[in-house]
């Protein structure tokens, strides 16, 4: 089990549940337009929220972000170790810093001072596009070693003046990269992890790439912390990080929907069915899965595990409940009954 910290009150590590997280994509500086995604993060099941403080306007704008968001607040600091400090004064719950590109030990134990007087935890973010020279020089390029000897030299470093509420990130564009540097640094340390690929490109490879990495090391049971990064709206971050949770079998808050591939036995308009269900049922926080399958030969006898679900004929349908039949209906009156009996459910 690895050790524990606390965001804001929400626990990472030590046993507890696999934390989702996100990062705003608006300016510091617009505040009211960063309460409003941060809003919308939380209602898409975001627990913690973290966002880039580049220069002191941006700091001033944390600030006021900090006194009304409704989820923990991480500051992505890069560079200037007063920026971390100011941060930490406003009321961040955990400050993400580099510290090999913010200065010398002495702003690295500034900055250690301050959150360990008010409690903040600090995230060391490797990363492999931002290696010391002498690791990449040493590697030859950004192995998963190289991203594990760097995690361990800034730990260190913390240690030295005896700061252990950290938690540690080694992400990689290159999903073999991340999940190798994540297997090697959990055999050898009991830090919690957060984990994520970086730079994932456009959004379907970005989800199959985070799912990939992620994916394989929920499975081994590393991971403490999740950001799913995507070229796209951070709301859909946190449905594609649900959804991979989902999928480990590490979280049952919300709709499972199986369905099936579609062949020469399809008689309704599947596809369109099922992405209609996927979207009306997106916030549904009930633990129930639900099938929408294509045909009445195999469909429900193939879902019969489902808690309930709709199979197609030709212009109609049935909704069966645990594989028996409970109602048969014409097709266009199939998705609103199936949405009425999940809202009795």
């Amino acid at each position: 089990m690895t050790r524990q910290i606390l965001v804001g009150g929400v626990p990472i590590g030590g046993g507890a549940p696999v934390v989702i997280q996100s990062m705003l994509n608006t300016k510091t500086t617009d505040v009211e337009g960063s309460l409003a995604q941060i809003r919308e993060l939380k209602a898409a099941g975001c627990r913690i929220a973290r966002l880039s403080v580049q220069n002191m306007e941006a700091a001033r704008g944390f600030a006021q972000i900090v006194r009304e968001s409704e989820l923990p607040l991480v500051a992505d600091i890069h560079f200037d170790y007063k920026l971390a400090i100011a941060a930490a004064e406003a009321g961040a719950s955990k400050i993400r810093i580099n510290p090999g590109n913010i200065g010398g030990e002495d702003r690295v134990k500034a900055v250690v001072e301050v959150c360990r007087d008010r409690g903040i935890p600090i995230r060391i973010g490797v990363n492999g596009g931002s290696l010391d020279k002498r690791l990449l020089e040493k590697y030859g390029h950004p192995t998963a070693e190289a991203l594990v000897e760097s995690a361990f030299q800034h730990l260190e470093l913390l240690e030295k003046f005896g700061f252990y509420d950290t938690c540690v990130s080694m992400k990689s564009s290159t999903v073999p990269t991340m999940v190798a540097a994540a297997r090697l640094f959990r055999s050898q340390c009991d830090y919690p992890l957060h984990i994520g690929v970086t730079e994932t490109g456009p959004v379907r490879m970005g989800i199959i790439k985070s799912a990939m990495g992620i994916g394989a090391l929920l499975m081994d049971g590393i991971g403490d912390t999740v950001r799913v990064s995507l070229t796209d709206d951070p709301v859909q971050e946190v449905y594609a990080a649900r959804d991979i949770l989902k999928a480990a079998g590490l979280l049952r808050e919300g709709v499972n929907i199986v369905s099936c591939p579609t062949c020469g036995r399809t008689r309704i308009d599947l596809i369109g069915l099922v992405n209609r269900v996927d979207e009306a049922l997106k916030d549904c926080k009930k633990p129930i899965t639900v099938a929408v399958m294509g045909c009445v030969v195999n469909g429900p006898g193939e879902a019969r595990e489902a808690d309930i679900g709709i199979a197609g004929g030709d212009g109609w349908g049935m909704i069966f409940e645990k594989g028996e039949q409970v109602e048969k209906l014409p097709y266009e009156e199939l998705l609103p009954a199936l949405l009425k009996r999940i809202e009795a459910l």
